[in-house]
């Protein structure tokens, strides 16, 4: 078993999409954003989303909190990112999000043998009623939790 330590998820993907497919990339970071995720600074992934250009992918819009050890060679906070990914699945991915509702967010970022890696996944945009029913059966499911610890 790898051993994982999960820095942050983006619980907001899981509410506003469909989860089709999921993929491990390598991240390219900077040093001080490797000292500072180390640190258990917060990696925020709410708004942001993966682009695919020129047979690379990049991660748009995620915030790593500066270092605060660090000097004048600090990290800019917002920047884009680029995602290591077999060329193989860059291409699926890229035939598959120039389909109408497709797109790629990240859902998580966790250490693996060290390494910081991304959990991508290939999404659809869910409509209004898709979330109502969603949380509808997430409360259905704790009521049934609830039910059950009362009654051992």
């Amino acid at each position: 078993m790898d051993n994982i330590k999960i820095i942050g998820k983006n619980r907001h993907a899981y509410h506003e999409y469909h989860v089709l497919e999921k993929y491990e990339a390598g991240i390219v970071l900077q040093g001080t954003e490797v000292k500072s995720i180390r640190m258990n600074s917060a990696i925020s992934l709410k708004e942001s989303y993966v682009d695919i250009e020129k047979e690379e992918a990049w991660l748009i819009g995620s915030r790593i909190s500066p270092y605060l050890q660090g000097n004048i060679n600090n990290h800019v906070p917002e920047r884009r990112r680029k995602l290591l990914l077999h060329k193989r699945e860059l291409n699926k991915l890229a035939r598959q999000v120039q389909e109408k509702g497709m797109t790629v967010v990240p859902l998580s970022v966790y250490f693996k043998r060290g390494k910081v890696k991304i959990e991508i996944g290939l999404c659809r945009g869910k409509h209004l009623y898709d979330k109502r029913e969603s949380i509808k059966k997430r409360e259905s499911d704790r009521e049934m939790e609830r039910a059950v610890k009362r009654y051992k």
